[in-house]
């Protein structure tokens, strides 16, 4: 009788096992294919799965982001958000909570990421400069201040490239800086002049080129930061000469997502077209006139096709132009206030944020058939944890 009971007991106690482990693995999830969303007027963000098309959960308490971007831990399980107030908040993907959140500066426009995945960048209007921290804790680790004439020089363009390196420009100063931390966390700079009011900048996916877009002169710079002493190259010379000059009601943002095969993508300041440049050589190939004046030109990641968005008051179009003919393939009214474009990872969806119409937008990115669309506050930026592996992101 005892030997059946302890049977029972042991039969129990394996089944029991057996549910829990079961239990388990159904709240147990990859982050592969996660992300965030950024919901603009109420300072929270919404995790989703790009592949169940769906929200998770929302997140609150992260501040301003009127002007947020997001970069992910290597492991894709924490988003690091910068926010416009100076915030910088760690995001766990998985607990849907905030892990840590500090208030690091009085005005910031964006962060990276080192390719190692230990090191977070911040770039900051206010008091300028770059801080740099410990993506593990947020523990100070590097404070790079930038001045002129005693006042602080905004930090923008902040990419991440390979050897645990970062690349940042400077509004005020025009110049180009690279933080070198591959020997420790005291950086190595190197300056150099990159030119007239550089607004934002972008780094190719090898991590080779570094190219400043620059307000103030008609042309860009290029930097070759595989040479033994990096020095910014004009490419695009003259791209403005003799068109008429019109108000820049938003500057255009460049980012690694601009590079379409061996073609890169330039939403041009102050005109209504698009410039396109041979990847290494930067000679002109052709340019693209198009709705308004592009704020994002995010190229499919097969660099087949690129998405274009306008400035506010056109921002309720979107336009794709064909990456080899340099012409526009389709366009249509997706609603007020389109922000912002996001590929799935292969590039067999993109993501549409409109802002007014409180939506995400979901497109077939080779047909152009909308998918579905997810409720969201007012959102913005679109980020998929994927970028987690690619330089520049």
């Amino acid at each position: 009788m005892m030997r059946l009971l302890r049977l029972s007991f042991l039969l129990f106690l394996a089944t029991s096992l057996k549910l829990a482990v079961l239990a388990a693995a159904d709240t147990t999830r990859g982050t592969g294919d996660l992300g965030l969303i950024i919901e603009r007027e109420t300072g929270s963000v919404l995790i989703f799965s790009s592949q169940e098309r769906r929200v998770l959960n929302r997140v609150e308490g992260l501040g301003d982001l009127s002007h947020a971007s997001v970069v992910f831990s290597p492991d894709q399980r924490f988003g690091y958000v910068f926010g416009r107030d100076g915030g910088l908040t760690k995001v766990d993907l998985l607990d849907a909570r905030i892990d840590k959140r500090i208030i690091q500066a009085g005005n910031s426009i964006g962060g990276a990421i080192s390719d190692d995945g230990a090191l977070i960048a911040v770039a900051n209007y206010e008091p300028g400069g770059i801080r740099v921290f410990d993506a593990r804790s947020l523990d100070e680790v590097a404070n790079i201040p930038a001045a002129k004439e005693g006042k602080g020089s905004k930090a923008l363009g902040l990419e991440d490239v390979p050897g645990r390196k970062f690349v940042f420009s400077l509004w005020e100063t025009g110049e180009t800086w690279i933080a070198d931390f591959s020997a420790g966390n005291v950086p190595v700079i190197t300056k150099m002049h990159s030119g007239d009011r550089p607004y934002d900048a972008l780094v190719t996916p090898d991590g080779r080129y570094y190219i400043a877009g620059l307000f103030g002169e008609d042309r860009l710079a290029a930097i070759d930061l595989w040479q033994a002493s990096p020095a910014p190259k004009p490419i695009l010379e003259g791209y403005r000469r003799g068109a008429k000059e019109l108000p820049v009601y938003k500057m255009p943002h460049l980012e690694g997502w601009a590079v379409a095969g061996s073609r890169i993508v330039l939403p041009a300041v102050g005109s209504h077209e698009l410039l396109w440049a041979e990847v290494g050589t930067f000679a002109e190939i052709g340019r693209t006139p198009v709705h308004s004046q592009p704020v994002f030109a995010v190229a499919r990641p097969d660099g087949r096709q690129v998405w274009v968005n306008f400035a506010h008051p056109d921002n309720d179009v979107l336009q794709v132009v064909d990456s080899q003919t340099l012409q526009v393939v389709k366009e249509w009214k997706a609603g007020p206030a389109v922000l912002h474009i996001e590929f799935t990872p292969r590039g067999n969806e993109a993501w549409v944020s409109v802002r007014d119409l409180n939506k995400v937008q979901i497109y077939d990115a080779h047909t152009f058939e909308k998918k579905a669309e997810l409720d969201a506050k007012s959102p913005s930026g679109i980020f998929m944890s994927a970028r987690a592996h690619r330089t520049g992101f």
